[in-house]
């Protein structure tokens, strides 16, 4: 009898588990960026898999183009979603997590989630990442 598939149907949705793992994912990334620690920093710049600009269209009913920092990929994946002003500074950023035809996504703040705020402004504006990603995703 194969229980595998059993199992399959009685996992959590992406919508049961997100809040969890938004939570771990936020306090990872506060662990390394916030670190006095050169190892831990070290460790951050290691950690997403992705810094990329999403355009306009490339997915069904997604009218509005976006940059995608992806921290993981396959099943399960997550990423943030950043959508910018037209000078690239950041205006509204969404926490993304899919797992095989199954997703869910939260709206970040600044007080919850000041990690990737900071993350935005001091390392992706500061250092062009926006314009870079956005000027790559054109030349494509």
């Amino acid at each position: 009898m194969d229980t595998n598939n059993g199992d399959k149907m009685n996992q959590p949705t992406c919508e049961q588990r997100i809040d969890k793992q938004l939570e771990s994912t936020i306090s990872e990334l506060e662990r390394m960026y916030y670190s006095e620690d050169e190892s831990e920093r070290e460790e951050f710049y290691d950690y997403g898999l992705s810094f990329d600009y999403v355009s306009p269209n490339t997915f069904k009913e997604q009218e509005q183009g976006y940059f995608r920092y992806q921290l993981s990929w396959g099943g399960p994946s997550d990423e943030f979603r950043i959508y910018t002003n037209p000078d690239f500074t950041p205006h509204y950023i969404e926490y993304v997590f899919l797992d095989w035809f199954d997703g869910a996504n939260r709206k970040c703040n600044k007080n919850d989630h000041k990690v990737i705020f900071d993350i935005c402004e001091q390392d992706f504006f500061e250092c062009g990442s926006f314009e870079h990603a956005f000027n790559e995703s054109i030349n494509d």
